[in-house]
């Protein structure tokens, strides 16, 4: 007797996804994706308020497609620091079939590799340093850079993109 169901056919999963700067038509996903990594409560985070009525730069932020479906995202925002402009990375989210596969670091690259050549000397982010500290970011020494609410110490993370400049960086953060 011949069957009329057919088992579904793995796919095949492409072994790199697609990075590629944000598109309009990408937003309601990568949403979702933050939403679903980090739910309500990143909305009471001091780096929330960097976001709060400021734009992404969509130059500077990538999403990760793999056979069409986005599976990963990273936001860049303009933000000053004292009197010097940088740019502000989060959040990062990546679907959980992809995690502990590379994808992070390689956004987070991407985003960093498109604010430097976009003229930015500084990336500044909350985070945790065992992922951030392998890709360049280090920790800020606890009250030169003064984010606009609490916020753990250890997690303020920056990157300099061009050597040395990092040192001129101190003050309020603002949007």
């Amino acid at each position: 007797m011949t069957s009329l169901f057919v088992t579904p056919r793995a796919l095949p999963v492409p072994d790199s996804p697609l990075l590629a700067a944000e598109r309009p038509q990408d937003a309601p996903a990568v949403d979702a994706l933050i939403d679903a990594a980090f739910g309500p409560g990143r909305f009471v985070k001091a780096a929330e308020r960097l976001r709060e009525n400021n734009r992404f730069l969509p130059d500077l932020s990538f999403t990760a497609h793999a056979g069409g479906v986005l599976v990963g995202g990273v936001r860049l925002w303009p933000i000053w620091i004292g009197a010097r402009g940088a740019v502000f990375l989060g959040p990062i989210a990546v679907d959980p079939a992809w995690r502990s596969r590379g994808l992070g670091a390689a956004l987070v690259e991407k985003a960093c590799e498109a604010s430097r050549a976009a003229g930015h000397d500084l990336v500044l982010l909350v985070g945790d340093q065992p992922f951030f500290g392998p890709l360049g970011f280090s920790m800020v020494p606890p009250g030169r850079i003064v984010l606009p609410g609490p916020a753990d110490p250890s997690r303020v993370l920056a990157r300099a993109l061009v050597p040395g400049l990092a040192e001129g960086f101190e003050g309020v953060v603002r949007a």
